[in-house]
This record gives structure tokens, sequence and C-alpha cells, in this order.
């Protein structure tokens, strides 16, 4: 099977051609760069001027800004000229998506135009059109001779271009084709890019957007490939979710699709697109790219180990060290899997783990001191003492690690314990208890649960290649595996594909430690490693494990989320939105907010919250945010129910992609959107 990077194992980056934005290179191994996009009306040059700024000694290497229509795209120049006195050279990129007389105009002033090949030239109605290949062929000539000029254009004044394709807003003769699909994705964008190769014009990056990462990474996956077959060459990438969202579920969503490409080497530019105001968008940016930048200088796979490999020594401890491995990973000679395609790893069910069962919680008591029954609130059960009853969130775990401890009071009854062998071997109640072992001390064992047995194994260790030929055919057995590989992901990826080339079908939990010192970081790392394996349908749970006392800043966007007293509860909120945003568990509401930009007919972050604050009891219901019809109905992709800027001061509401009431007064809207959640039998009254 051809690989869309250099390998499923070892980091290397994908070598693509290289692009010149302004003073800026992009691809050809540059360093990944970093950007966002200004939210204010890029009329008002000075606000523009002043948020760009704000991006730019964050840390933003490329602004862009909004271009609508003719008069902003005109305005640009004063936006540039008003930076460039200012002392600031960083290039700017304009963002055109159904007018293509403002990209001309942009792209004689401005470093880099943005074009979505969704919208740029056709008006998008819905409609499923039967072409044949003449009537397809008469379509790929209109495309031609619509964006020839804004090629030329770029040429003449040395222009860089995005083709930026996003999931929801593809064209109607894209969508009639290939259907709502990432090789559609795919197609739209290679329409433009076959145009501009036959006008010898390449300064140009591309982009296959998603609020669905999986979506997305299947999405630039094949684009590579469709490159590579067909070209010989791969443009560089820009990187993105869009209409991620805010807070926590924005940057964990964003660094599951972001950072499961970057772990294979793919993405030349970066932007986070969160529903905040841009400045807090690039430190994230920053955080991920960092992650690569240290790899890039583990050149030398070959050398001695950077710092000795450690011995656990607790042999049944599931809890990975801060040390880094670095010596290559084994190739893997078949690739089990489709990496196009989305399907799960077969695995037999032991108890609720593994077949049908969606991927378990594991919840990481091991450092506590002691537990009572108010400390497993932060993992979703709240004990009424006046009714002797617990209250099971749907955020709640399954299972607990208390490593040495066996707890002193009874259990609600979905939940179960994970200890270790010494101290299994004296508990009384076997059937809320199993015992983890390592591999060792499963092989010498004496007794062993009847049900359910975990085994903790470390991928980087040859000699768990050859255990797993022992446990081929146990049925009771459930691994919990974690590497400390410089390069974790695939370490672990590596070992999961030798487990479906021997057919060995035991379920498999992702255990991540995270050494990081803010919760940012935290989040990325959790996010990339884990994320990435779900997406690759690998994973019949998750165990996510830190050190809290190493953590230094407990805020994200400025707000305090984080603080030790409840670093468990952090765990496992952030566990449950891996699998959320993975697609793999659903266990709350999940939203489809748009960054906001010079286009917002409202204020997005004050109505995001404001929705969030009387729908997040709606279980599975997705609800998209979007500030103008740009990112709606299209961009909303596949939500049940939209809430979309139509005009100053009104909404749109969809079902769907069905307009359901037009011109809804902003002060009454989030009521009518209630009142529509109603109506379709998907509101229920919260408890």
């Amino acid at each position: 099977m051809q690989l869309y990077c250099n390998s499923l194992t070892n980091y290397s980056r994908l070598k693509t051609i290289e692009v010149k934005v302004g003073d800026l290179l992009l691809g050809n191994f540059h360093p990944i760069r970093v950007q966002t996009m200004t939210t204010t009306d890029s009329m008002d040059t000075m606000a523009t001027v002043e948020q760009s700024i704000r991006c730019i000694e964050a840390g933003a290497e490329l602004i862009r800004i909004t271009a609508p229509s003719k008069n902003e795209a005109e305005n640009l120049l004063n936006i540039k000229n008003e930076l460039r006195k200012r002392g600031y050279k960083t290039p700017l990129v304009a963002d055109i998506h159904f007018t293509p007389n403002a990209a001309e105009i942009a792209a004689r002033i401005v470093e880099k135009v943005r074009i979505n090949p969704g919208n740029y030239i056709d008006k998008k109605k819905f409609e499923f059109i039967n072409y044949t290949d003449a009537e397809y062929n008469e379509e790929m000539e209109r495309i031609n001779d619509r964006f020839s000029p804004l090629i030329k254009i770029c040429k003449e004044y040395g222009t860089a271009m995005r083709i930026g394709t996003n999931h929801g807003s593809l064209s109607d003769r894209i969508m009639s084709r290939y259907g709502d699909s990432p090789m559609g994705m795919v197609e739209s964008a290679m329409e433009f890019l076959r145009v501009a190769r036959n006008e010898s014009y390449h300064n140009i990056v591309l982009s296959m957007k998603s609020s669905n990462p999986l979506v997305m990474v299947e999405a630039y996956r094949l684009l590579i490939q469709k490159m590579d077959d067909e070209f010989g060459e791969c443009y560089p990438l820009h990187l993105g979710v869009t209409e991620a969202g805010d807070g926590e579920d924005g940057r964990i969503k964003s660094a599951i699709g972001i950072g499961s490409l970057m772990e294979d080497g793919i993405g030349d530019t970066i932007r986070v697109s969160l529903t905040e105001d841009p400045e807090f968008e690039v430190p994230v940016c920053i955080d991920l790219v960092k992650r690569y930048d240290k790899r890039n200088k583990l050149t030398d796979y070959n050398k001695q180990l950077t710092e000795n490999k450690i011995i656990i020594n607790e042999p049944s401890s599931a809890v990975c060290q801060p040390k880094t491995i670095t010596t290559p990973i084994q190739p893997i000679e078949k690739i089990p899997y489709s990496p196009f395609e989305y399907k799960r790893r077969q695995s037999l069910p032991v108890t609720n783990i593994g077949g049908k069962y969606v991927p378990v919680v594991i919840a990481d008591f091991m450092e506590a001191k002691s537990i009572n029954h108010n400390d497993l609130k932060s993992a979703g059960y709240t004990y009424d003492e006046q009714t002797d009853k617990w209250n099971i969130s749907d955020g709640a775990a399954d299972y607990l690690y208390t490593a040495k401890k066996i707890l002193d009071f009874n259990l609600p009854g979905t939940l179960k314990v994970i200890c270790n062998h010494d101290v299994w071997l004296n508990a009384i109640d076997k059937e809320k208890y199993y015992p983890l072992f390592n591999a060792q001390e499963y092989i010498s064992a004496d007794k062993k649960s009847d049900v359910l047995n975990f085994i903790s194994i470390d991928t980087d260790d040859d000699a768990s290649y050859n255990f797993i030929n022992n446990i081929a055919h146990d049925d009771k057995i459930v691994l919990t595996i974690w590497s400390l590989h410089a390069h974790a992901m695939p370490s672990i990826r590596r070992f999961i594909m030798e487990l479906m080339n021997r057919n060995i079908q035991c379920p498999v939990i992702l255990v991540v430690e995270s050494y990081d010192t803010t919760i940012d970081e935290q989040l990325i790392h959790f996010s990339t490693e884990a994320g990435a394996l779900f997406l690759e349908g690998m994973g019949d749970g998750i165990w996510l494990i830190n050190n809290p006392s190493l953590i230094i800043n407990a805020k994200v966007s400025g707000r305090t989320y984080l603080e030790t007293k409840n670093n468990q509860q952090f765990l496992n909120n952030t566990s449950f939105s891996i699998l959320q945003a993975t697609r793999t568990r659903i266990s709350k509401t999940e939203y489809i907010s748009c960054p906001s930009c010079g286009r917002t007919l409202f204020d997005l972050q004050e109505t995001t919250a404001k929705i969030r604050s009387v729908t997040n009891h709606l279980k599975g219901v997705k609800i998209a945010i979007m500030g103008c019809i740009v990112n709606g109905p299209g961009e909303m992709a596949d939500a049940d129910f939209g809430y979309v800027g139509s005009g100053p001061g009104k909404i749109t509401l969809y079902k769907g992609k069905d307009v359901v009431k037009r011109s809804v007064s902003s002060d009454i809207a989030v009521d009518e959107l209630i009142n529509l959640l109603k109506e379709s039998d998907a509101w229920i009254e919260p408890s």
C-alpha cells in the first residue's frame, strides 16, 4: 500500500515544494509556520492593525484578514501601510469566499490570497446534478476561465495563494459526483490546482479543513497520495480544524486533527481556529509546533539513549517515566489496515471492553493518599448521603486505578477497580476488583482473575513482541500499552499493527502520560497521542496520567480551569472530550462554532456561551453556531441544528441544512432555537 507519509514508524517531515509568502518561506523543510485570523471589521483599519499587532507579538508569522467585498479588499492597502509604518513586516493573507473581483484586488496588495474552491466560482444551491462527462468538462472550462485571471495577477505580483477546501462548503458539482466525502474535498482543490499548474503557477498552499477531525485527516492523506500520483510532488499544506469551538474542547479537537497529521511529519503551516480572540490561538499553535521541532533535532536515531531507559520500580504499575528513547522504531512489513478510511480494529469483548463496546475511560487514582466517596465526584460519581445512592453522569469513568488501595466503601454499580496484582490477591470482592500485571508477572502468576486481567505493556521493549504470542488465545486479558519513545504514538501504533498482523484480538487500552507543565501543553500531548490512534481505529479505552505538581500555569484563555485539587476531574474530562472529538464515544452536546472574523454579524463568543449554558445537557446533539452565511449552512457540515448570522441583529435557524426560521431577532433567537429543539424532539428538560 502506498503511504501518505515517509514512514509510519519513525518521524520525518514530508517533503513539499517551497512557497514564498512575502519574505517568509513555506514548505521544503522550512520551520512550521504559525498563523491566525483577525476578528475585527476589515473596514476598521486601526482596530484591525491593533489586533494584528497583538497576534504578531504573540508569535503569529502570517495574519489573515477577511475581504468579503471590493471595499474590504481595497482597505487592505490601508491596513498593510499602517502595519509597515509601525515596523511590522509580517505577511498578510486576504480571505476570499464568494467574490473573485475582491480576490483580484487583494492579490495586488497583500502577500497571499486564500480562496475556497467550493464557493469562489459556484453558488451553492444544494442541488444534485447528474453530469455527463461532456457537461463536467464544460464545468472545468468555466473554472479555467474564471480562475485564470487571479492566477495571472498572482504571478505578476509575486502573490502566494492558498486553495482552501472546507468540508461543509463543497460545490454542488463536487457533491453530485463525489458526495460529501474526503475524496470530494480533494477533488475540489485538485480542479483548481490543475488550472494553476497549466498556467505554470506553483506558489500555492493547500488545505482540507473540516469540523470533524476524522474527515480532515483522511482528506489530507488522500490529497498527498493524489498529488504524488498525478504530479510526483506535493505542495505545502496548511493544517486546521475548522469551527473547533472554544476552551478545552476547541483545543482538544484542533490538537487531534492537526497533531495526528504532524505526528506523521505532515504540515507546513497551522492555524488553530478557536471561538476566542485570535491572540489566544497563537500560543496553542506554538505549543503544537514545538512538539515536532524537538523531534526534528533527534536526527541521529542510532546514538545512545539520551537518558537511560527506566526499569519501572513498581512492576505492576502502568506508569511511564519522563525519559526519552530515541532509538529507531522497527519498520512494519505489512500495514494491516487502510489509513484512508476509518475502520475500528477488531477485538474480542472482555466484559465491557473491546468488541462493539464504546471505549472505556480509566480514572487514575494511583497517587491519591486516600480515596473516599467525595473523591469519586471528579470521575463522574456523586454520592448522596441521605439516600445512600450514587448519581452517575454521562462523563463517568468506567474503571478506577487505585494501585495499592482497596476501598473501604461500596462502589456505584457501574464502576470497577483496577489494582496491582499483589493487592488484588487480598481483595474480597473479585467481581469489582481486577488485577494489573506486568508481562513477567502474568506468565508466572498462580492466581489470575477468571473474568478480566489487565497487563501493562511497554511497546519499546522487544520482549513485549515475544510476550504477545503467549496470550494469543487468552480471552480474559486487556492490554494497557504505553511508550517511552520520543515518538510514542507511532511506537504504540507499530505494536497494535503487530497485534493485527498476528490476529491477536485482545482489547487495548491506550495509556498516555504527560509531564508537560502547562494545561495547553497537556491537552495537546494527550490529544495528539491518544486521539491520533483513535482516528486509526486503534483503542478500546483511554487512561491518562500526569503529575499535577509540575503544572505551573492553570489557565486556559485567561480562565482558571485546573488546580491540583481537581486534577483528576481535568483528566476525566479530557478523556471524554478526546473520545467525543474522535466520535468514538458521545457523552455530551457537541458545538461546532466558527472562529469570529470581520464577517461575523453578532458577538460570537457571548452567544456561544449563552447557547452552551442552556443546551449543554443534550447528549449527542450537534449544534452549529456560525457568525455569517459563509460559515452556514455549508460549513456546519454534519450539525443537527444551526444558528447562523444572516444580517445585523438577525439570525437564521437550521435543522440539518434546511432553513426553518429566517430573520429571527438576535434578542429572542436563543429561545427560538430551544423551541426548534423541542419541536424536533431533541429537547429534554435539564435535571
